[in-house]
């Protein structure tokens, strides 16, 4: 991992912090930092691993787990399983396929999962916190006031995408409502350890390594790998998959997670994106490391 942190830092000064969201544009860009958890309980980072850092779109895989523990197959009839062509908050899709978002890991994807949360939690933010500190083992995690309000400011688009989805029957809560809960959840700080553990029970059949609670059958556990590699970073998935080789998901805080299924978890951290809203030094570091230690799930 050290190995691969020390060659990735050739492009270091490539891409760009998210600057659409006016918080995050003033992250220090040309920090980097890894975790890896094991299912054994090892935990081993480098770099800036520890320090905490907006999650974002990472949000999106916990908040699928708590809507697919809660509604179970049916939740197939509110969001696709298809990968997508068109950048993660594009619209063009949603009207063309009756307000039905291709995938769960798109924003118009994951608003319908978290309306179909807010059904079920009146307060989803807090039940949203509550699952991340669980997981992660740190009981301080929570989400920062400044990065959710500047979200909030910088909201149009997801409440066009509720709307829209409103308009077709597919929305069934308040918007304003269902738009602060997934802003609130895509503003938790967590670091890359925070995260790697967070994230285990995926590489464990569903359950959490430290509780024991089964939060998935292995089965579900197992389809939310198969949409991370093919969906979860966003139209760059087929070359994530092909380069990485890993169920991933990233984040415009620059993180990224990578789940090696009946292993570990690893997440990579480096605040300046591609276009397509990836960390360029995160996601270089995470093939490096797959690639050195043959984790691909395809070897």
């Amino acid at each position: 991992m050290e190995r691969a942190a020390q060659l990735s830092a050739a492009c270091r000064h490539e891409g760009k912090v998210a600057d659409y969201i006016p918080a995050l544009a003033c992250v220090a860009p040309d920090q980097f930092g890894m975790a890896v958890a094991t299912i054994d309980g090892g935990v081993h980072c480098v770099g800036d691993g520890e320090t905490r850092f907006s999650i974002q779109s990472i949000s999106k895989v916990f908040l699928l787990t708590m809507a697919y523990g809660s509604y179970g197959e049916d939740l197939w009839k509110r969001v696709g399983q298809h990968p997508s062509t068109n950048p993660f908050n594009s619209l063009i899709e949603l009207e063309l396929e009756r307000g039905v978002p291709r995938n769960p890991f798109l924003n118009p994807g994951a608003l319908a999962v978290a309306d179909a949360l807010l059904s079920r939690h009146t307060h989803l933010e807090s039940a949203m916190v509550s699952l991340m500190r669980e997981l992660s083992g740190s009981a301080d995690l929570n989400y920062d006031s400044e990065v959710f309000n500047s979200e909030l400011r910088s909201s149009s688009r997801h409440h066009a995408a509720a709307y829209l989805m409103q308009s077709h029957g597919n929305f069934s809560n308040e918007v304003g409502e269902v738009v602060r809960a997934y802003c609130a959840s895509c503003a938790i700080e967590a670091s890359c350890v925070e995260l790697a553990r967070a994230g285990l029970f995926l590489a464990n059949g569903g359950r959490d390594i430290a509780s024991g609670r089964q939060l998935l059958s292995a089965r579900e556990a197992q389809r939310v790998c198969a949409l991370m590699l093919t969906t979860g970073t966003y139209e760059y998935s087929g070359m994530t998959a092909f380069a990485i080789g890993l169920p991933t998901k990233s984040g415009v805080g620059g993180g990224v997670l990578a789940v090696i299924p009946g292993r570990g978890c690893i997440c990579a951290w480096s605040p300046r994106l591609d276009p397509r809203g990836n960390s360029v030094r995160a996601m270089k570091a995470l093939e490096l490391v797959s690639n050195t230690a043959g984790l691909s799930v395809f070897a």
